[in-house]
């Protein structure tokens, strides 16, 4: 689960300590601001025996890897930096970013070419900490096909850069499952949300158009074998429930094939 998702006004203990009540494994953490806050955080993680898996990086919509501002675009290669190195202190492996945003004023082609520049400035710190940049599907105009975010990673010619993937976020331009099958083994992390597509909306998981069994077939079929993370606001009453009813979700989701 996010950390982001646990609830708000619970101390660094009480969320994680929930989280391992509900019978959840892991979390995936934001980037925090200082080392001294994400080696307490990995402190508690390991007391209560819940693991740190991942890091959201928080800086790529913001400060876009593919800014036409250089000097933007610079800031949001150090925000990518300053994640992996928070990866590197909680023990995490994999850092989710989001390799570029195409707006009106920021060409597909100009987005393709300057976002993989700055992934290019990122991997020399990714191998020094041994920390993953997972490329996650969002809604940002871009790589918006499964064989193009495949090619995309490829072209990267680097271990290092992989695929998160998004099951929820995908519905508005195709089917997870195709996406499983192309992406295959450049998996490495799946965030767990529902769409409903007449609506155009998120909602609970489990009540939206996410074939959760067709998808979780298709991670089957590639050998994934790793975290499915909720990624859900809280409620706002009694956010606490939130945790239990989502690890109840994913149970009925792993079961679900």
């Amino acid at each position: 689960m996010c950390y982001g998702s646990l609830p708000p006004k619970m101390t660094p203990r009480q969320k994680l300590q929930l989280a391992k009540d509900a019978g959840l494994d892991g979390v995936e953490i934001p980037a925090f601001e200082t080392r001294e806050e994400t080696e307490k955080v990995r402190e508690v993680a390991e007391s209560v025996g819940i693991e740190i898996h991942s890091v959201m990086g928080g800086t790529h919509w913001q400060l876009p890897l593919s800014s036409t501002d250089e000097a933007v675009r610079l800031k949001g290669v150090e925000g990518i930096r300053h994640a992996l190195h928070v990866a590197k202190w909680s023990g995490a492996g994999v850092v989710l970013v989001v390799p570029g945003v195409v707006t009106a004023d920021a060409s597909y082609e100009a987005v393709y070419d300057l976002s993989r520049k700055s992934l290019r400035e990122l991997l020399p710190t990714a191998e020094e900490l041994g920390i993953v940049i997972a490329i996650e599907n969002v809604w940002n105009k871009f790589l918006l096909s499964p064989m193009e975010m495949r090619d995309y990673i490829d072209g990267l010619k680097h271990e290092l850069v992989k695929a998160y993937f998004d099951v929820g976020n995908i519905l508005i331009y195709g089917f997870p499952h195709h996406y499983v099958e192309t992406l295959g083994r450049r998996i490495v992390k799946v965030h767990i949300k529902d769409f409903n597509v007449g609506q155009r909306q998120f909602v609970p998981v489990l009540t939206g158009d996410v074939d959760f069994p067709r998808f979780v077939n298709a991670l089957k079929g590639i050998g994934y074998s790793d975290y499915l993370t909720a990624e859900l606001p809280p409620y706002p009453q009694f956010p606490e429930q939130l945790v239990y009813d989502t690890s109840a979700h994913l149970d009925c989701i792993i079961a679900s094939t």
